[in-house]
């Protein structure tokens, strides 16, 4: 597996698509500094993924996209695309090259594809995790990492390694795994408390299913004998109907006598208003006519007074604006026209003129160049023979002040060798000196050294009681966890499907204030006994008022159940005998309970001469003390005329659960909030541990670095002997080549002498002076002014021919608009002429008209007068006939009240029996008709139709025949089934239903929390394997990374050692690596005491080990040999050479020797901003 091509397109300078083909073995890219060689190595990084701004040299990542230059507009996306190829299937994907493209657009979007496949940045990493390369990417070694690698911690040493070795993979599965755990785990919690929860919840609700089973017998045998009674009350209520029907007809015998009196009366009555009706609309039109002909000959009148008027203006004369005559105008236009005709000939014969004119000034101009171009050439000759003679003249005097300053070097370098031995001399005396002082000098530090040993074991301790505090806090969150599943749990329980729950789900019920056990909140411990002494409206609902109460029941479905109503708005009683005084030990339930004060006073009604006490026994003494009913703390209730008992689970009860797991929340709220504070305070602890660590480390490393200071300045002391050595030789071999140089420079100046002479010698050419270019520049001058002056007169002309043409132009306009503008006033003139015709017209017809008018008006008067007497009587008539309908109406309404009541009598009966029938089809579900037929009062009672509860009851010969019905036993044994269901107590219907339904969840969330656990063990199994996977990839790679680095540290620094050591050789999953280097003839292995380059060069050296440890199929180094001497250069390329058989190197490098080992070169230059690539093959070249 290599890199096989690379294609760059608007990436950082890379504005144009850029493609370098790679091949196996070392490519070196070159170029001078600036011109984008590492942005190569940016565009691999980038398209394998990396995602930090920075690490790509950038601020931000849009930053990579060409930014333009001031010749190139910038570009809206980058793209690059990676070719791998796979021939090998080192990577795990079936295809043998593969491509993988990134891009990033200028708004921020970025996209990744596989061989053309769109696909994301973690199936990018994935691919290439398998073969070395991850997220850290050791495989690209940029410029100045080589000592951030020396600079970062052990933790940071083991990642390169981890992910050199492909443990990255594995850690992501394990983080996963993890991630997975701790959600599971508060699934656990909450499932475990939910589990609980129901299973406590399950034990009362069992009790009511089997209470609810024994009131279907008992309700069974209530039917039964209510049914049979139902059916006698419809027989008896029918018997009674029949009566009732044959009182009614003699009433409705006289009634249609007086109906048939009153039908005459209102016959003649219709017939009177038929008449009226007939006449009104006669009367009517009369009156319409009369006012039509008054209105009409009123508008006669208005429409004389306007046609005198028009007629009169159609006599004034019209009279208009004067203008200029439009003929005139186009007269004046065309004589402009023959004018711009004469101008053409003018503008034709002025243009030849400036032609012929600019024909002369080309060729005077042409004239004057080539007499230039002359002149210029011989002026030329002339300077030449100057300038060579002041050059060789320059040469020579050059030579002598070289001569002259060789011989000062000279002398000057012998004072300078003289220095140089003396140098020498004093450098070997202080270097012998300080030798003295530095083993003399003490740089013990095992003292401080001890101090920082404290310091760590100090910030250890400090270290665990924090894990203690982060410890306790997350117990106080489990805790807090589980208390909020409860209290979720137990908010399941107020949830009931009642009719309370259908009231307070209501939205259009107004004056609903809620639920009594949201309303009433009572002391802890005291929940059961409240709750039976409030009997069913504990489970109830509370409204602000008797109508809100009366409108909530009359909502509810007969089908959906009962439900008990607490109403509001009750004042407190007002104050009547004092209540008893009671025992130690009791309480009056009014005094433990806090209420809504829209419920408070009828709550004091209710619980009046109501105690608490603590077991039955002191129940007894109270009521039999006092006149009060008391209730124990578990729920029964003791007064002198009923008694009641059992256990049965109230809303009350479960809010005040609720309440207390609340309060207790608020509680944990408080000691987590404590404990966090001690977090924070152990933090702090550990903080100073910390500094005080780090500070005793610095005193150490002071001390340390102050020891490596003597000794680093013997060894510059020692470079300085050598360095006056080196002086002394190359002063020696410096004033050799400057005698050897002062001969040469003598006879330079010989050669010089005798050229200067013989150019001396060599006869000048002549003055050539102006020649004829005055005469010419004059021709041209007057040329150019009689071109000026014919341009002028020809755009003279041309303006004045312009200008007559709009002229002309607007004396057209003008005639059109005086032409319009007669035309308009005629018009005028003949529109008033007709206006006054027709108004003569008009009151011509008026004259005839009028008359007639008036006579029409006086008839129609006449006509309304009669009408309007007809009506008149009409009225009187019947004013007589309505008063006898009256009468005749007051008689016929009292026979009607009496068969109405009659009626209503019937129908009083008739309810009562659809009532009873009714009753029947709702409550029981029996039709009318099988009512009777089953359960009449003439049917016999069989015995399967008494339930064993009444048949012990029942002596054996009456079971065997049926028994006749009998209405006080019916009832009889209807009050006894009432009676035993009371007994039962409060049973909730739901209970055989909610029971089974909870049973279902409860093993619906045991089969879930098995699951769960389940899966958390799978879990930490997975974590467990990976564990061990880790440690032995892990060590494996670091054992194979240590000897690596041990042979590669012995090469490129002979004589000297380097080891790669464990922090915590016991935690292979979590130790960090240092680095200990020990370069040759030297004591120390702290890397913080190394030199420069000794630092690059033990970076190298691990991560050369690295590579040779566990190959990657490329390496890409930026720049890596840039600090290193020719010798350590020698030794890294040897490294390398060898790498080169197993991966493939890409260099950016300015080192000649690094570039003759590369098998393929590319050149990157830079212009205008934008990168260009050439390549060169060498191994083909060779």
């Amino acid at each position: 597996m290599y890199l096989k091509s690379l294609t760059l397109r608007g990436f950082k300078s890379f504005a144009s698509a850029t493609t370098l083909q790679f091949e196996p073995g070392i490519t070196c890219v070159v170029g001078p500094n600036g011109s984008g060689k590492s942005n190569v190595v940016d565009a691999i990084a980038w398209v394998m993924g990396e995602q930090g701004a920075k690490s790509l040299r950038g601020g931000k990542m849009e930053d990579v996209i060409f930014a333009g230059t001031s010749g190139r507009a910038p570009l809206g996306r980058a793209e690059v695309a990676l070719t791998i190829d796979n021939t090998d299937g080192a990577l795990p994907i079936d295809y043998t090259e593969v491509t993988i493209t990134r891009t990033m657009f200028r708004n921020g979007g970025s996209e990744y594809s596989i061989n053309g496949d769109t696909c994301r940045l973690l199936d990018v990493q994935e691919l290439l995790s398998d073969s070395g390369i991850g997220r850290e990417m050791h495989v690209i070694v940029g410029q100045g990492q080589l000592d951030a690698i020396l600079q970062a911690s052990p933790e940071g040493r083991r990642g390169f390694i981890e992910e050199a070795a492909g443990v990255l993979k594995h850690r992501k599965r394990k983080e996963k795994a993890l991630r997975k755990l701790d959600a599971m785990s508060a699934n656990l919690v909450r499932l475990t408390d939910l589990t609980a929860e129901l299973r406590r919840q399950l034990k009362p609700l069992g009790r009511q299913a089997e209470l609810a089973r024994r009131a279907q017998v008992i309700q069974a045998n209530a039917r039964d004998a209510k049914l049979r009674l139902l059916a006698d009350d419809v027989v008896t209520l029918s018997s009674s109907l029949a009566k009732e029907e044959a009182d009614e007809v003699n009433l409705k015998a006289r009634r249609d006598e007086v109906q048939g009196a009153i039908e005459a009366a209102r016959e003649r009555e219709a017939v009177l208003e038929d008449a009226i009706a007939v006449d009104a609309p006669l009367a009517a039109r009369s009156q319409e006519t009369y006012v039509a002909l008054r209105s009409i000959r009123e508008r006669f009148a208005g429409l004389r007074s306007v046609a005198a008027e028009k007629e009169r203006h159609g006599s004034t004369e019209v009279v208009g604006d004067s203008g200029p005559d439009p003929d005139e105008l186009e007269r004046q236009a065309a004589d402009l026209s023959a004018q711009g005709e004469a101008l053409q000939v003018e503008i034709a014969a002025a243009a030849e003129v400036m032609s012929a004119a600019n024909r002369r000034r080309l060729a005077a101009e042409r004239a004057v160049s080539e007499e230039e171009a002359r002149l210029s050439s011989a002026r030329r000759a002339r300077a030449a023979r100057r300038d060579a003679i002041a050059k060789l003249r320059g040469e020579l005097a050059a030579a002598k002040s070289r001569a002259d300053t060789r011989s000062a070097e000279i002398d000057r370098l012998s004072q300078t060798l003289k220095e140089a031995h003396e140098r020498h001399a004093e450098a070997v005396a202080e270097h012998r000196g300080h030798a003295d002082e530095v083993d003399a000098g003490g740089f013990d530090s095992s003292d401080l050294a001890a101090a920082e040993a404290e310091a760590t074991r100090i910030l250890e301790a400090t270290e665990a009681r924090l894990e203690t505090c982060r410890a306790d806090e997350s117990a106080l969150a489990a805790r807090e966890a589980a208390l909020g599943a409860r209290v979720e749990a137990l908010r399941l329980g107020l949830d009931r499907k009642d009719a309370s729950a259908t009231l307070l789900a209501a939205e259009d019920l107004a004056g609903v204030l809620g639920a009594t056990a949201t309303l009433v909140h009572v002391t802890h411990g005291y929940e059961a006994a409240l709750a039976a002494a409030l009997g069913p409206l504990a489970d109830g609902v509370a409204v602000a008022d008797a109508d809100c109460a009366t409108a909530a029941l009359g909502s509810l479905g007969n089908d959906e159940g009962r439900a008990s109503l607490l109403v509001g708005g009750a004042p407190a009683p007002a104050g009547g005998d004092p209540w008893p005084d009671l025992p130690p030990g009791a309480v009056y339930a009014i005094d433990v309970v806090t209420a809504d004060d829209r419920v408070r006073g009828s709550l004091v009604t209710i619980l009046e001469r109501v105690a608490i006490v603590e077991d039955l026994d002191s129940a007894r003494r109270l009521v039999n003390d006092a006149e009060v009913t008391a209730v124990t703390r578990h729920g029964e209730v003791v007064s002198r005329t009923h008694a009641a008992g059992g256990r049965v689970e109230s809303l009350i009860e479960v809010q005040g659960a609720i309440d207390e797991a609340a309060a207790e929340l608020l509680v944990l709220a408080d000691r987590r909030e404590h404990a966090r504070l001690g977090l924070l305070d152990a933090t702090a602890e550990r903080d100073d541990a910390r500094r005080a660590k780090e500070q005793a480390l610095a005193e150490l490393r002071e001390v340390d670095a102050a020891a490596a200071a003597a000794r680093a300045r013997l060894n510059g002391l020692e470079s300085a002997v050598d360095a006056a050595n080196a002086e002394v030789r190359r002063i020696e071999h410096s004033l050799a080549a400057a005698t050897s140089a002062g001969e040469t420079d003598r006879e330079g100046i010989a050669e010089l002498e005798h050229r200067l002479a013989a150019a001396v010698a060599e006869p000048e050419a002549a003055d050539p002076g102006e020649g004829d270019l005055p005469t010419h520049k004059r021709a041209v001058e007057e040329a150019r002014t009689q071109e000026v002056e014919g341009r002028l007169r020809l755009r003279t002309l041309e303006e004045r021919q312009q200008a007559g043409a709009r002229r002309i132009r607007e004396l057209r306009a003008a005639a059109e608009r005086q032409r319009s503008a007669r035309a308009r006033l005629a018009a005028q003139r003949a529109r008033l002429e007709r206006s006054a015709a027709v108004a003569a017209d008009v009151l011509r017809a008026l004259d005839v008209v009028e008359p007639e008018i008036e006579s029409a008006l006086a008839r129609a008067g006449a006509a309304r007068s009669t009408l309007e007497e007809q009506r008149t009587a009409r009225d009187a008539e019947l004013r007589r006939l309505r008063a006898d309908v009256r009468t005749w109406g007051e008689e016929a309404s009292k026979l009607n009240d009496s068969v109405h009541r009659d009626e209503m009598a019937k129908a009083q009966q008739r309810l009562r029996i659809e009532a009873a029938q009714e009753k029947a089809l709702v409550e029981f579900g029996v039709d009318p008709t099988a009512l009777v037929a089953e359960y009449g009062p003439d049917q016999l009672i069989e015995p399967s139709a008494i339930p064993a509860a009444d048949a012990d009851e029942v002596d054996a010969a009456a079971q065997v025949d049926p028994i006749p019905f009998v209405r006080s036993e019916q009832e009889a044994r209807a009050r006894k089934a009432d009676r035993e269901l009371a007994a039962l107590g409060r049973v909730n219907p739901l209970a055989l239903e909610e029971f089974s339904a909870l049973q279902e969840r409860q093993a619906f969330l045991t089969e879930q929390l098995e699951d769960l656990k389940r899966g958390r063990d799978d879990l930490l199994g997975i974590i467990s394997d990976v564990d061990e996977r880790v440690r032995e990839v892990f060590a494996e790679a670091y054992a194979d990374v240590a000897e690596q680095f041990e042979a590669v540290f012995a090469r490129l620094f002979p004589g000297g050692e380097g080891r790669l050591v464990l922090t915590d050789p016991s935690d292979m999953l979590a130790t960090g690596i240092e680095v200990e280097a020990r370069p040759p003839g030297k004591k120390i292995k702290r890397l913080s005491l190394l030199s420069g380059g000794e630092r690059s060069l033990t970076a190298v050296a691990f991560l050369v080990a690295l590579f040779k440890a566990r190959p990657s199929p490329f390496y890409l180094l930026d720049e890596v040999e840039a600090a290193l001497d020719d010798v350590n250069l020698g030794r890294l390329l040897d490294l390398l050479e060898e790498l080169r058989e197993t991966s493939q190197l890409l260099m950016i490098t300015h080192q000649k020797r690094s570039m003759e080992i590369a098998d393929a070169l590319y050149g990157v230059t830079m212009r205008d901003g934008v990168t260009s690539v050439i390549s060169q093959r060498l191994r083909e070249a060779v």
